[in-house]
């Protein structure tokens, strides 16, 4: 896993620019701890930070490729599950390997096949390659969007990077966010290819950007189907169970030392006691590990998407599976701390709201990093096999993105907004074109009805709006301290084969994610077989709601340029009262404008209303 940045100028001498490049490629330091490097030639200039996985020695970025017409060079960030078979079939094409790197087979298999190398990845990466034989720039994202790519158009090129501090570091990009923007921030629905900062964009998942004298062109190489299934119920979940022990053997394939991050819940359980079963027999052990609060037993409090303590399934799972397990616990002082606050919201380079899930997943993986370098994650199964409770409510019929149905307690749908500002912003009037756009994208089955119809459409959003949010926070916290999170849920063959599954065989049990608990109920305990879906927790402990309550006050009194962007009225409120009588909505608003806060102070971001 690494980070990657780099500009294509065509009327430019980039070579005379390589402090500019640098600039933009320390931002990545992060990303890759490992290793940097840069690379220049007159139009173009790529930048490249390593956290080495696989081939340590040898894999060493930019890479670049000599061919008699001209040299082929690319940044590569991520990894390709299947660059063994690909290395194979590239040695049968004639091309000779000097690394044993999967980059290398990427770059290989771009001089084989052009940019139809894509038809051929299965994994997660973002990467560009600079043609000098045609001065032709190709960047290329994942199928689901796991691994975030960021570009900018210039006068006569474009500047890219993994993340868009990479491209502020450019002078020419200047960090101002308008109207579109702020909706993005306070929708909770992610528009694809929407980077919030005016004039960049994000490659979208399944998509490759090209690049040339003649202007810059999109194209779509994958995306989801809609196809008849006709597996039987005992077909389709063997055959489940049969990707899933492929996908964790592939996404197991490292260097360096690798675990699980484990929560009790089906997804994670799953993943932890089939990477068990496939290292046991090498004389290996899996890592599991998990995150915890003080005394959350006697604080904790149920809500719709978290209605259980996650930490007696946990031990539970580490038991039955005889994972070797650890236990990250963070007390309420930690996680109020504004330098962690901080942290976070500069790694996601966006204030995001979510405040002590955001800073409670940066300080665990920082944790983890400490003992591995990569780990598994349950990542994106509940928008895979229908798991979150809206897919099984009235929720599901409306008229709106689901989880925003009823103003779920963990969006924001524009509810912080400052008064003066709703009418120009006009939040449900975008989230209501956003989701037309989204179900009108839908791809259709023919014949297909009522239910199975309608969940065909609310599975759909899930997969290509809400994921995004959550893979984005998800890498960004990861990487902010160099651990690659792999994401075995989002293997583009079980998505789209999950996904054509009629919604009567994604709950023949009745419950949610009938499909998984099938597949893996002889890896797992009974009780986490059988446990209700339980999201990320949160913590309870009084001592952050006091220190958030406190510090958000801070900023109100000292007019703070985040406080406009919020309700005051409702700040005033929600700052004076006693901290054990706030509700769920007044604490979302203390996070928000606590990280708008770090937010400005980080980016000094020009708001154009």
């Amino acid at each position: 896993m690494c980070g990657i940045t780099g500009w294509v100028s065509y009327r430019r001498d980039l070579t005379s620019h390589r402090r500019d490049v640098d600039a933009m490629t320390a931002t990545m330091a992060c990303r890759g701890p490992d290793a940097a490097g840069t690379w220049l030639s007159p139009h173009a200039a790529l930048g490249h930070r390593r956290l080495a996985v696989i081939d340590l020695p040898g894999g060493a970025q930019p890479m670049t490729v000599e061919t008699p017409d001209g040299a082929v060079t690319m940044v590569y960030s991520g990894e390709a599950y299947n660059f063994t078979e690909l290395r194979a079939e590239l040695r049968r094409a004639g091309q000779h390997f000097d690394t044993d790197s999967d980059t290398e087979v990427v770059l290989r298999g771009y001089l084989v096949w052009g940019e139809h190398l894509v038809d051929h990845l299965n994994g997660m990466y973002a990467f560009a390659i600079w043609d000098a034989r045609v001065e032709r720039l190709v960047m290329v994202r994942d199928r689901m969007g796991i691994k975030p790519f960021y570009y900018y158009e210039t006068d006569d090129g474009v500047l890219f990077g993994s993340e868009p501090k990479a491209i502020l570091a450019n002078p020419l990009a200047e960090p101002v966010v308008g109207v579109d923007g702020l909706r993005e921030l306070f929708a909770g629905a992610k528009t694809p290819g929407a980077a919030v900062w005016e004039g960049m964009n994000e490659v979208r998942p399944g998509e490759l950007v090209l690049l040339d004298r003649s202007g810059l062109r999109r194209r779509t190489y994958w995306k989801l189907r809609s196809e008849p299934h006709t597996d039987s119920q005992q077909e389709t979940v063997a055959h489940v169970r049969e990707l899933l022990d492929d996908i964790v053997r592939r996404q197991l394939v490292a260097d360096v030392p690798r675990c699980t991050l484990l929560s009790g819940g089906l997804d994670s359980s799953a993943l932890t006691a089939l990477a068990q079963l496939q290292l046991r027999p090498k004389g290996e052990t899996v890592r599991s590990f998990a995150v915890d609060f003080p005394d959350q037993d006697k604080h904790f409090q149920a809500i719709d998407v978290a209605p259980t303590q996650d930490t007696p399934y946990v031990h539970a799972v580490a038991e039955h599976v005889a994972s070797d397990h650890q236990d990250i616990v963070l007390d309420g002082d930690v996680l109020a701390a504004p330098d962690v606050r901080r942290a976070a919201v500069g790694a996601r380079d966006l204030p995001m709201g979510i405040g002590d899930r955001d800073n409670s997943l940066y300080l665990l993986f920082a944790a983890v990093r400490r003992h591995s370098t990569v780990a598994l994650s349950g990542e994106s199964a509940d928008e895979v096999f229908g798991g979150y409770p809206w897919f099984h409510d009235d929720r599901r019929h409306e008229e709106t993105f689901p989880w925003l149905a009823g103003q779920h307690s963990l969006v924001d749908s524009g509810g912080s907004v400052a008064e003066d500002l709703k009418p120009v912003l006009a939040i449900p009037e975008f989230l209501a074109e956003s989701y037309r756009t989204a179900v009108a994208e839908t791809p259709v089955l023919d014949g297909e009805t009522g239910l199975d119809q309608r969940m065909r459409v609310v599975s759909y959003l899930h997969l290509s709006r809400m994921v995004q949010i959550l893979l984005d926070r998800k890498d960004r916290m990861s990487m902010a301290v160099g651990l690659e999170v792999r994401v075995p849920f989002c293997d583009h063959r079980l998505v789209q084969y999950v996904f054509n599954a009629p919604w009567s065989l994604k709950t023949f049990d009745g419950r949610e994610k009938s499909l998984l608990r099938a597949a893996t109920r002889d890896v797992l305990p009974r009780s986490v077989a059988e446990r209700k879906k339980s999201g990320y927790p949160g913590t309870f402990d009084p001592a952050y709601v006091a220190a958030i309550q406190r510090q958000a006050g801070d900023l109100l009194r000292a007019g703070h340029q985040a406080v406009s962007l919020v309700s005051q009225e409702g700040l005033a409120a929600a700052t004076s009262g006693p901290a054990a009588d706030l509700t769920q909505r007044q604490r979302m608003l203390l996070e928000r404008v606590l990280d708008l806060g770090a937010w400005f102070d980080l980016h000094r971001p020009t708001v154009k209303l």
